[in-house]
């Protein structure tokens, strides 16, 4: 299937999404802030990556559109999975180049159905 970068501070949360995309056959990066996050996806150039916002160093709406801007790395879509649920979160996050937002707790349905129709892209 497909290399998906999981940018996460917390363990918890890159352990139960780690869980869940494997078991869709998905292989996973981890990243533990959005400087990793940013280094990782340069260098490993993931098919997907899933982005926390709440992060140390850079957080994740800095990371997006890092990413988001460099032409190594624009083709690369993002996700963003935040409890940063408000409208304007959702909006912001997509101005700084993610192709989705999904609020936290995410439902596995959910999230495998965005995975699954950016990667079909």
């Amino acid at each position: 299937m497909a290399r998906i970068l999981i940018a996460d501070d917390s363990p918890t949360e890159v352990y139960v999404l780690q869980k869940l995309l494997e078991r869709h056959g998905h292989q996973i990066l981890i990243a533990e802030d959005g400087e990793q996050a940013v280094a990782i996806t340069q260098t490993e150039q993931p098919d997907l990556v899933l982005m926390d916002v709440v992060m140390p160093n850079l957080n994740g709406f800095q990371a997006t559109r890092i990413l988001s801007r460099d032409n190594e790395t624009s083709h690369i879509p993002i996700i963003i999975v935040s409890s940063k649920n408000q409208e304007t979160d959702k909006m912001w996050g997509l101005r700084q180049g993610a192709k989705g937002y999904l609020g936290k707790p995410v439902s596995e349905d959910e999230i495998i159905e965005q995975i699954q129709s950016l990667l079909d892209k």
